[in-house]
Formats: structure tokens, sequence, C-alpha cells
């Protein structure tokens, strides 16, 4: 008998022990999407596609407008609709056709440098003696006149090596995530020029004087030293409006490279360098374009909420951490959402910004489009607009103003997510948390107050729309690969990306289910001097 009931048990052991098949409709929509995005991805095929297969995507390059016709069809092919380009003024295209640097004497020597973007090629070999003339403001030109004449000019200051002092790869801790809890106290000085505006200055005005100096004096070429070390390149240059770029070839130079000239140019006889770059301006469409398309929601009347990440790159790699990362995310978290078959109660939309690495164009486009207009900024350029986005008051709401409901966007990496900024929207923070909480178990558990910058989701925040960035581990990101020539495919994460396009799917998902929306934040109206006695 005793061994009659243990065969039993055991029977109902095997029983309860075998798997029974849950169907899409009885798993929940968090359970789906986990599954969804962590085991059919198709996020590191996008990535290739985009990174491997185009390459470099700086605004308005040949190479830009593959990207957007593969993002068009990419979306197209999920089953988004209303797939759209909207399109924007932006200035000419450029791209590298060919380069080749290197220092004929005292030695022969092949140099790492790459050209300036949106500056000429010498167009054929050009030789020069090099001369060190470290020159940042229009007060330092007199101190090198009659002195340039057919030279190549190193216009920045040498300094020494940049030995790391931090490891150069890293996630985030508790600690480093919570230091961000913090709300900044803002400052105002209505009399001084707005940070857009020194931004402007410092890479658009300036350089074209410096051309122009130089030119002037009869230099053949100029040369900056790369920011970081260990032969890493950027090639950034901001001069793209018809009529305002420059006349002179220009250069980044390896660190290394760059302070090695310097010093046999200071120490003795000066080195003779050999140029020969060729590079392709780009003129017959000055519109840069966001790529858009739509999961179309049940409700017409109850808005949309919007994910999104900049699908420009700078030339000197392939763009792929900057951000390829934040774009194959974007659509691969809108094609997990359509594998559930389900329309959400709000639209989801994508959006694919152009033109963010010269200064937010695209965002700033689709704001001005949707969104708000400013006072003033009738007959403005986007870049004149944008120079003096803290001055145009008063701010007024097109009806596509409560519309938006929700942006979330992806700029840092390929690192996963940890949380998301507030962006000082204090209201918000219940509800992003409640969003969040059935992906804390994937390590997106985080949702601080204080706000981040330098990209697209700036410009929602600046006119009171619930606007966010994802905290982001953020591995070797800013320590070397953001903007330069090792941004390619072999530093993207696929793992930590599988994950993030989880996150964002399914906060996507809750945003545009959920009865209750995000709280608005004021509409920003001209704040007053903080320090009027100028102390």
């Amino acid at each position: 008998m005793k061994s009659l009931r243990f065969a039993f048990a055991c029977s109902a052991l095997a029983i309860a022990a075998v798997p029974v098949a849950v169907s899409a409709d009885e798993a929940g929509p968090n359970a789906q999407i986990i599954d969804e995005g962590l085991n059919r991805s198709q996020i590191q095929q996008m990535a290739h596609e985009l990174v491997d297969d185009i390459g470099p995507r700086l605004t308005n390059s040949s190479n830009m407008r593959k990207a957007e016709a593969w993002a068009v069809a990419k979306m197209e092919e999920l089953g988004l609709e209303n797939v759209r380009k909207e399109g924007f003024e932006f200035g000419r295209g450029w791209e590298v056709v060919s380069s080749h640097v290197e220092m004929m004497g005292p030695r022969p020597l092949e140099l790492t440098a790459i050209p300036v973007a949106w500056t000429p090629g010498t167009e054929g070999p050009v030789e020069g003696e090099v001369i060190v003339a470290p020159i940042s403001s229009p007060a330092q030109f007199e101190a090198y006149r009659g002195m340039l004449e057919g030279k190549i000019v190193l216009i920045s200051r040498p300094g020494t090596g940049d030995e790391p002092s931090q490891v150069p790869f890293r996630r985030l801790d508790d600690e480093d995530i919570s230091s961000r809890d913090l709300i900044a106290i803002p400052e105002h000085n209505p009399d001084g020029p707005g940070g857009f505006a020194r931004f402007v200055n410092s890479i658009k005005t300036f350089p074209k004087q410096l051309d122009e100096f130089l030119a002037s004096e009869g230099a053949i070429a100029w040369g900056k030293i790369s920011y970081r070390d260990a032969k890493l390149l950027h090639g950034t240059g901001y001069n793209h409006e018809v009529g305002n770029t420059q006349t002179l070839p220009g250069l980044e130079i390896a660190a290394e490279d760059y302070r090695r000239l310097a010093r046999l140019a200071i120490g003795g006889e000066a080195p003779r360098m050999r140029i020969d770059t060729r590079v392709r301006f780009i003129d017959d469409d000055t519109q840069s374009y966001n790529i858009i398309g739509e999961i179309r929601g049940t409700d017409p009347k109850a808005g949309y909420v919007m994910a999104g990440a900049h699908i420009d790159s700078w030339h000197g790699a392939d763009g792929a951490v900057d951000n390829a990362a934040g774009v194959v995310t974007a659509l691969e978290a809108a094609r997990i959402i359509k594998s559930l078959g389900k329309r959400p109660k709000r639209s989801i939309r994508i959006a694919l910004w152009g033109a963010e690495e010269q200064g937010l164009y695209g965002s700033a486009a689709y704001v001005r489009r949707h969104i708000v207009s400013r006072a003033g900024e009738e007959g403005m350029t986007n870049a004149e607009i944008l120079a003096n986005w803290t001055t145009l008051y008063p701010i007024t709401p097109k009806p596509g103003f409560y519309d938006m409901k929700a942006y979330f966007n992806m700029d840092n990496g390929s690192g996963k997510f940890r949380g998301i900024h507030a962006e000082e929207n204090i209201g918000a923070i219940p509800m992003l948390e409640k969003w969040m909480k059935p992906f804390n178990g994937l390590g997106a558990k985080h949702v601080v107050a204080g706000a981040t910058g330098g990209t697209d989701h700036i410009m929602f925040q600046a006119v009171g729309l619930p606007g966010f960035q994802f905290i982001q581990d953020p591995l070797d990101y800013g320590s070397r690969l953001h903007h330069t020539n090792a941004d390619t495919f072999d530093h993207l994460r696929p793992d930590d990306l599988r994950q993030a396009s989880v996150v964002m799917a399914g906060m996507l998902l809750a945003a545009a289910n959920d009865e209750k929306t995000l709280p608005r934040e004021p509409l920003p109206q001209r704040p007053t001097n903080t320090n009027p006695f100028g102390q």
C-alpha cells in the first residue's frame, strides 16, 4: 500500500512538472515584451545594417541620405504607419573622399589626422613648414601678423600628455545614480549671452574669423590638436551654412603627433608637412530631415507618446554608440510593441532626429513646427533661433502642444538602462516609477529628480513638456568613443541594447495606455536676473 501511494505521488509530481503552454493572449503585456525583446531581438541585425553597411552619417552627406532612406524603409518594414520625412533648413553636405597627412622632415612619418568637417580639402598634395601659433580669440591675431605666409599653422596649445586617471570602462553603482537625485538652482543673467549664443560663437563665429585671418596672411592650412590622447580623432566642425564655410584646409591631428610637431617646431628647425586631403561639398539639397513613424492609437483624441534618438553622426568612424545605439533601440522597441498585435490607446511615435550633432537642429525644428512658436522667430533661421533660444519670449503653444504626452530619449551610448531622469519634473516621478517597476529585475529601477543636457529631450523640456533621458551605464562612451574614430560596431553591447529596448518598449506602452497623463511643467516665461547687483 505504501509503495502504491508513493507511485501515485510520483505520478502527480510528474504531471505537475509538465510545462503548460501559455498563449500570447494569456501572458501579460510586460511578460510578452520581455520575452520578445530578450529572445527574438533584431537589434544586432539593424545595427549592422546602419553601422557597417552605411557607416558615418554626417548631416547632409551622401551616407546620411542613405541612412534616411534606410530608416524610412525599416519603419515601413516594421509595420509603422504614417512614415514620413520632415525637412528643415540646415546647409551644405560634406564628406571626405581621401586623406593622407605626413611629416616630411626632419624625418619621414605618417601622421594620424582627419579633415575638420566642412573645411575644404587641398585637392592635391601641398607642402609647408609648420609654425605653432596658438590663437583662441581675435585679440591674438596681431601677434602673428606677417609670420604665416606659406605655413601650416598649428592653432592649439600643445599641452602635455593626458594619462587617464580613472577607469575608462565602468558601470554605475547606486552612489553614482543617487548623486543625480538633485535639482540644480538656476542662474539667469538677461544681459549676458545665453548658453546657445556662447555655443554658436565658439563653434561658428570665431572659426570663420580665424579662417579669414589665416587666409589673408597667406597660410596654406591649419591644424588643431585632438582633445583626447591615444590617437583618437574627432574632426568636429560646424560652418555648414551656405556662404559661411571656411576657405583653408583644416586638420585635426592626433594629440601625440601634434605635440611632436610642436616640440620640433619650438625646439629647433621647423618640421615640414605634406597634406593631401580631398573632400566633397554637397549642395543639391540643403534640407536635413527627421524620420518619423507611428503605431496608431485607438483613441484619436488621446494624443501621443514618443521615443527618439538622433540618426546623424560625425565622420571619423561609423557612429555606432553615438548614436546608432539609440536609433536601433527605438526601432526595436517599436518592433516589440508591434509584435503584441494590439493597438495602444495613445499613438506611439518614433522620431529619428537629423542634425543633432551640430546643435539639436532636428528636435528644435520639430518643436517649432508642431509644438510652440516664439516671439520674434519669424524670418529667423534655425541657427538664429537656437542662438537666441533663451531670449525669445513669450512662448505660445500650438494645438500640437496638448497632443504630446511624453518623450523618451536615448543618446548616451549602448550601456543598459539603469533608470530615468525626471528632468526636475517632480510631479512625474510617481508615474515614471510605476511604469518602470515591471523592469526593475532587469536593472532599470531608479527614477532621479535631476536633469541632463546636451541632447534632444531638452527641446521638449525647454517648453514645459515631459521629455526624459534614460540613465545608462557609461561604459567607455565618454572616455574614448564619443565622437571618435573608434566608434564602430565592435563597441556596441548587444545584451545591454536588448535590455534597453525592452525597457523602452515597456515605458512607451505604459505611457500610451495609462488613463492618467504625466504632469506638465509651467510654460517657461522670461526669467528675472538672479544677480541684479552684479556681485
